[in-house]
């Protein structure tokens, strides 16, 4: 479906379809990179035979995000000879990004279903649409919240016994050797790792399709 459509011979003066058509490929080798990218995460390949001390030792310790049925989720190896604090900005990173991409698969939806009260509700549906759309106004208010949210962040990581990703402390009130505490770290992993491919197949599907709403029970 990618490829389906080839494009046009460009003339002298480029047409405004041609410009589209190439735009719209552009977006589309980009989109397709991205989720190749993603869907490594999932490619079956066998783990370092020789680890650190030090990563041995953290994976023992560490009893969130190590879940069936991809046990320690590094089918890369990009944790092999990490320190322990090298495996902690790893697994914080995990964290907000995961955080990130469940908050723009709500968003995503969101605005497909309509629902976009801001700017008179002029936006369109369309979430790549509508961040075209968005005035400049809305861009630096996107940008101020996540600089402030970002500051806050790296001064919370200033407290003594700071746990990664934890900005609000609960580490503080429970520990680790509460298993339901553990299970939901883990569902919180869990739900952000699949959120990151599902983030970037939406927005394939968009790009691919022009469908930017629920296919599954469309028809």
């Amino acid at each position: 479906v990618l490829f389906s459509r080839s494009l046009p011979p460009s003339p002298l003066v480029p047409s405004a379809s041609t410009t589209a058509t190439t735009t719209l490929f552009t977006m589309k080798i980009a989109a397709l990179l991205s989720l190749l990218a993603s869907a490594t995460a999932f490619a079956p390949t066998s783990q370092p035979a020789a680890r650190s001390t030090e990563l041995s030792a953290w994976k023992d310790e560490t009893v969130t995000g190590i879940t069936a049925p991809v046990g320690f989720f590094d089918p890369l190896g990009l944790s092999a000879g990490k320190s322990d604090e090298i495996m902690q900005y790893y697994r914080e990173s995990e964290l907000k990004h995961g955080r990130v991409a469940m908050a723009a698969c709500l968003g995503w939806y969101v605005t497909a279903s309509g629902v976009h009260p801001a700017f008179d509700s002029k936006l369109s549906s369309n979430p790549l649409e509508a961040a075209q759309q968005l005035p400049f106004v809305g861009w630096l208010q996107f940008f101020l919240g996540c600089g402030a949210v970002e500051w806050l962040s790296e001064q919370i990581k200033k407290r003594p016994g700071y746990v990664p990703g934890d900005v609000l402390g609960a580490a503080y009130w429970v520990d680790n050797s509460d298993e339901g505490w553990v299970d939901y770290q883990n569902k919180e992993i869990n739900n952000g790792r699949l959120a990151m491919l599902a983030i970037v197949g939406m927005y394939y599907q968009t790009v691919a399709t022009g469908n930017y709403g629920d296919m599954i029970f469309k028809h």
